[in-house]
């Protein structure tokens, strides 16, 4: 007897908030297979899915067979998704190299294309792998109301509410929140680490750019110039030979 899914509470994040949307270059571009309006459209769709769940996808990675059914009509888009998610290379790369924890925040952030609630909702997604499996997990996932009324069965799925408005920054993608591999395999793979060695520019806008004649347009060059130490003591007035001083005679 499997044991069933245990409750968590879902925090009200952007995923969960209907809001005004605009449309705009940041927004996520939306691929379903309902109105497709040539064939090349298909191979867009396709590539939009593997993004989705391999974000990378090597020519040894793809699944011939799957594109072919779901090129003629035999699967729903929903099913391509499932083959992917039940794949040889998701199951060795993302299933085989990360915890229960860390493999139910992947599959939930590309399944269901937001983050996962806390910590229950891990543990919750975690007991159903343990104790039903790995591929029982999948259809669930895919089965749920969640996933149903936001894709359906012929949307691909994408990360949904990335970009916050009223914030400078929305949220990070979930190939950068949940890589692959995480840090002990990458280590092991020999993985580069990122290294910014550029420089970073701070943005001034034109109004607040000084004008030709500004000190500050000055300011490289005094900071340039190399400080001469003073040598020796200071001269009191009382001291000073007058008949050396030059001068300008008047008459």
């Amino acid at each position: 007897m499997s044991i069933p899914l245990l409750g968590y509470a879902p925090k009200t994040i952007n995923a969960r908030i209907n809001g005004y949307e605009v449309g705009g270059d940041d927004q996520p571009k939306i691929y379903s297979a309902e109105n497709l309006p040539s064939p090349g459209d298909m191979g867009n769709l396709i590539e939009a899915a593997y993004r989705q769940i391999f974000f990378h996808v090597f020519k040894s990675d793809r699944e011939p067979f799957l594109e072919s059914q779901l090129r003629n009509g035999q699967i729903t888009v929903r099913d391509f998704i499932r083959g992917l998610l039940l794949s040889d290379t998701y199951k060795r790369t993302f299933y085989g190299f990360n915890s229960n924890y860390r493999f139910v925040e992947q599959c939930v952030q590309r399944v269901l294309g937001r983050d996962v609630y806390g910590e229950d909702e891990k543990i919750a997604w975690s007991i159903v792998v343990g104790s039903k499996g790995l591929e029982a997990f999948i259809d669930d996932l895919l089965d749920s109301d969640e996933y149903l009324d936001n894709f359906g069965f012929d949307t691909v799925p994408y990360q949904r509410r990335r970009v916050l408005p009223g914030r400078d920054r929305g949220e990070i993608p979930f190939n950068i929140q949940s890589p692959r591999y995480d840090a002990y395999y990458r280590k092991v793979f020999g993985f580069p680490s990122g290294t910014w060695t550029g420089s970073v520019r701070r943005f001034v806008p034109q109004e607040q750019k000084p004008k030709v004649g500004d000190p500050a347009l000055y300011m490289d060059m005094v900071r340039s110039l190399k400080r001469r130490a003073i040598t020796g003591s200071p001269t009191a007035a009382s001291n000073i030979d007058m008949s050396k001083v030059p001068y300008r005679r008047t008459a």
